[in-house]
């Protein structure tokens, strides 16, 4: 009696163990996935189990063929297992009405906070179901970013297609050490702020392989932000890769060590832009764009240190961030404006040490020149320059 009551114990204690520990799907802990059932405290549960497991890693399931409805969620951490994966195969949709948003956090759709050692991917999408966002002012949706890594470690997000998000799709905030790879974002060139990925106060981030599609930057880098490498991507339309905007606040910025490579541009408005307010100071340095490629692209290559979120609000002001130590090489391809080059920089501290090498940018409209507009903006030039900056200061 004493041995099978033993037995009986372990195998029900090993039983409970091995659903937590083994791949789970959200369906064991009671999602539907039809598309109308809100599955949010189901993916709430499973997620608890799976961030309690007591393995070294851990799966949670999103399983393919079916659509899961989720209102605003936080997956919180630290968990236990040192990797924790969270496999989208099926489709998440959010509330698709502002409305149904009632008494929940108007900022964020899915977010997961203060985990280490996670990987969110799969082939499956994230529709934010934006579109009754996109009319109304962004004031009445501020900042509503469809999936959010904040405060994480050692993260990785591969495979997924996110799709017409209220505002921004991927937003990385207090992410130390984050790789982006094969990701796809598509959102209507007209969708307001939509952009792709934007990386704030963040350290060792990697995005590689991956296409935007949006009405905004497909990648922005804010603040406070160091060794970020962007390489292999599609980007367009959209407002190009934007370094900024920084200061508007008129805070100290701190950026460094951005390095942006291998990039086609189709369509976009800008190319490869760093942007600040004039109340700004800091500095933003040693940034590269290197094999870089432009088709009909509205400003290639662009620094604006006069940005204003609003026309004509922001008055001359005497301070201003440093750019410097920043490398163009081999930048090619049409400009749709007649600058092809803008190098606007502070008219109270320039920028120095602007490197241009093998240039080559040309009008994408039959017969019509292309140049370079500077102010305060030194630097060198190597190799074949098309077009010219004859206006770039020693």
């Amino acid at each position: 009696m004493g041995i099978f009551y033993n037995i009986l114990i372990f195998g029900i204690i090993f039983s409970t163990l091995a659903h937590v520990n083994a791949d789970s799907s959200v369906l064991d802990f009671g999602a539907v996935g039809d598309g109308v059932k809100d599955d949010t405290q189901a993916f709430v549960k499973a997620w608890d189990a799976t961030c309690k497991a007591t393995t070294d890693t851990a799966t949670l399931v999103v399983p393919a063929g079916k659509t899961f409805f989720l209102s605003p969620t936080t997956f919180s951490g630290p968990c236990k297992p040192k990797a924790v994966n969270f496999k989208i195969l099926g489709t998440i949709i959010a509330p698709d009405k502002p409305a149904a948003w009632k008494d929940l956090d108007p900022s964020k759709w899915i977010t997961f906070k203060g985990v280490t050692g996670l990987t969110v991917s799969g082939t499956g999408t994230l529709d934010g179901r934006g579109k009754a966002w996109w009319d109304q002012s962004c004031r009445d949706h501020p900042n509503l970013s469809s999936i959010n890594f904040l405060s994480v470690t050692d993260c990785h997000l591969r495979e997924i297609h996110i799709r017409n998000s209220p505002q921004t799709h991927i937003l990385l905030m207090g992410a130390h050490g984050f790789d982006v790879d094969h990701v796809d974002i598509n959102s209507p060139e007209t969708s307001p702020n939509t952009d792709g990925i934007h990386i704030t106060d963040s350290q060792h981030v990697t995005v590689t392989n991956s296409n935007f599609r949006s009405g905004d930057d497909c990648i922005s880098i804010g603040d406070h932000c160091s060794d970020i490498k962007a390489n292999t991507i599609h980007c367009g339309p959209g407002h190009g890769i934007s370094i900024g905007s920084l200061g508007g606040g008129g805070n100290q910025v701190q950026v460094e060590d951005v390095h942006v490579e291998n990039v086609n541009f189709v369509g976009t408005t800008n190319g490869v832009r760093i942007k600040t307010y004039q109340i700004g100071t800091g500095y933003a340095r040693g940034f590269s764009f290197k094999t870089i490629n432009f088709t009909n692209v509205q400003n290639p290559i662009m620094i604006d240190q006069y940005y204003c979120s609003k026309a004509g609000a922001c008055k001359a002001e005497k301070t201003g961030v440093h750019i410097s130590n920043i490398t163009y090489d081999g930048l090619t391809g049409t400009s749709a404006s007649a600058s092809a080059i803008n190098l606007n920089c502070s008219q109270a501290v320039a920028c120095t040490d602007l490197k241009f090498n093998s240039i080559q940018l040309t009008s994408s409209k039959p017969g019509v020149q292309v140049g370079s507009v500077c102010i305060n903006a030194h630097g060198t030039t190597t190799g074949a320059i098309q077009p010219g900056i004859s206006c770039l200061q020693k």
